[in-house]
């Protein structure tokens, strides 16, 4: 069994509520972190996380020699002997220290990639997991641990992977609740919001297998991770030429899905790209948004219309955002004007705002103008 990223969320708690340690199993890039901030941001707790990977033994509990005078004790018969005290990783110093400050805050501790970890960090940070303490040090009560890993084949439904991890032994499993987090694209796209480029949401939803397919290439391939990347990406190509676009983002995709998918997607941003940012389409010349225009398909000059249509930085009730406006709109054969048309009249009372400031400026009213026209021929047809 496997758990969607909200169910994941739903069980992590409850494993937390009860007192216990959930372990989450999920491939690389499957989105474990982001859930792990988003249960932390949701108790209000404060996150700290340490990368098991990235750890070495004594981290934790390194011996300390004495530094002053106080610290050594000397005897009649044996000798002077030193109090040796222990030293501690500098996350574990800032848990303590955030407890002390806000006794009453929960603080949550990732322990990421725990099974990418050797075998002596991972009984070391076992201690703490089990008994709550090391050498003299307690955690305080308000600290929780949450574990991450890699799926490993000595796992249930795992026989196939071959990441490069250490299995944990028996008793890490045994005081640890498991829960295997799958890649749900429904669960993911929801999560996505706004801050998901449109083209990425559009594309898997449609081919919904590729937000991170069983079967891929060997190299690299599409993770939710990948795909996060790949919408910061097109975010920031949006500004370049289309020939721009053309030389660099096939790569880019690429280099960040692979091959086979990363193909199929740069095919599908070729179609549906603009070729002719917002920006571009208000501020360049006229005669050059007109040379660009003519390079594209009836339905990408449609599209541009369209995107300059709702973007709020260019108004239409300003009088020159207008009269570019009026001008793209009418390169568009008439069936393309139409349906911008009718964009502009789904918007509620937007046709109503651009009457009124009609009033004093003259590229607004033969706006309004064009598009009465254009509305009342729809009718007729």
């Amino acid at each position: 069994m496997a758990l969607t990223f909200p169910e994941m969320k739903l069980a992590v708690n409850i494993v937390l509520n009860s007192g216990n340690v959930p372990a989450i199993v999920g491939d690389a890039g499957i989105g474990k972190s982001a859930l792990v901030r988003e249960v932390a941001a949701d108790r209000g707790a404060q996150l700290f996380t340490t990368v098991v990977s990235l750890s070495e033994k004594g981290d934790l509990a390194i011996p300390v020699p004495p530094l002053t005078d106080a610290a050594f004790i000397d005897t009649q018969r044996y000798g002077r002997l030193a109090d040796v005290a222990y030293g501690y990783s500098h996350t574990l110093i800032e848990i303590i220290e955030a407890a002390e400050r806000h006794p009453d805050q929960p603080i949550i501790w990732f322990l990421d990639e725990f099974n990418r970890g050797t075998q002596a960090v991972q009984s070391e940070l076992m201690n703490l997991v089990l008994q709550r303490q090391i050498n003299t040090l307690k955690l305080p009560d308000q600290v929780q641990l949450i574990l991450a890993e890699n799926p490993d084949a000595s796992m249930t439904g795992f026989e196939q992977t071959a990441y490069g991890v250490t299995p944990g032994d028996a008793a890490i499993n045994d005081r640890t609740v498991r829960l295997v987090l799958t890649a749900d694209s429904t669960s993911w796209l929801t999560w996505a919001g706004d801050h998901i480029n449109g083209l990425v949401k559009e594309y898997l939803e449609q081919t919904p297998g590729d937000l991170m397919p069983t079967d891929h290439d060997e190299d690299l391939y599409p993770t939710p991770r990948a795909w996060e990347r790949v919408s910061d990406i097109l975010n920031q190509t949006t500004e370049l030429t289309v020939a721009e676009q053309e030389t660099v983002l096939p790569d880019l995709i690429t280099g960040n899905l692979g091959v086979t998918v990363g193909q199929a997607f740069y095919g599908f941003v070729h179609t549906r790209q603009p070729g002719l940012t917002v920006k571009q389409f208000y501020t360049q010349p006229e005669s050059v948004v007109l040379a660009t225009l003519k390079t594209l398909s009836p339905s990408s000059q449609q599209h541009v219309l369209e995107l300059a249509l709702t973007d709020p930085v260019w108004p239409l009730t300003q009088d020159q955002t207008a009269a570019r406006f009026l001008f793209g709109l009418q390169q568009l054969p008439l069936d393309g004007q139409y349906a911008v048309a009718l964009k502009l009249a789904e918007q509620p009372d937007e046709l109503e705002i651009l009457n009124q400031a009609a009033n004093d400026q003259p590229s607004v009213a033969k706006l309004y103008q064009r598009l009465t026209e254009i509305g009342s021929q729809g009718l007729e047809a």
